[in-house]
């Protein structure tokens, strides 16, 4: 992480919580926790934000409690109910599309794939408020596809997928 973000590299992290491979869930919080300075990006499930906060509630005020000034952006993913951006100047949410859910597994890796898939092409999205809706749009899209069958790899959705399901098609 230290050679990436000397050579300017963007660095983005999902904790992926998974407490059985964890000795004690404390450990998992400060290990997890370990990374958040260093971290440009940050993406953490509703789940995950209850984790780390020790909090029960998912609001705004909850999830500015992980915030570093570190941070370009701060993503809190909510299932079926889409998710929300922090960044230093706005924050905001996004809904979520409805499916036909079959299988969670590999959802918030599409969403962020697809989302810094989009930041590698444009990276002035993370200045811009309506750029980044729109792009968020797209990786709740992508993220929602992918529940819809069985497995996180057969499941992920192509470019056209995503914007069929935008468009409605």
């Amino acid at each position: 992480m230290e050679v990436a973000k000397g050579a300017g590299a963007l660095l983005s992290y999902d904790p992926n919580l998974r407490l059985p491979l964890w000795p004690s869930a404390d450990e998992a919080r400060k290990q997890i926790l370990s990374i958040w300075d260093k971290a440009d990006i940050v993406k953490v499930s509703d789940v995950e934000l209850e984790f780390l906060t020790g909090s029960n509630k998912v609001d705004d005020e909850t999830a500015m409690k992980l915030w570093r000034p570190n941070f370009t952006l701060l993503l809190v993913t909510l299932g079926e109910k889409g998710s929300r951006y922090y960044t230093k100047n706005f924050r905001g949410a996004v809904d979520a599309f409805h499916v036909n859910t079959v299988d969670t597994t590999g959802a918030g890796d599409s969403f962020v794939g697809a989302l810094l898939c989009k930041i590698v092409e444009n990276p002035t999205i993370l200045e811009d408020e309506a750029k980044l809706r729109e792009v968020l749009k797209f990786a709740n899209a992508c993220g929602a596809i992918t529940t819809t069958k069985k497995g996180a790899i057969p499941a992920l959705p192509t470019v056209a997928d995503a914007l069929a399901l935008i468009n409605g098609a």
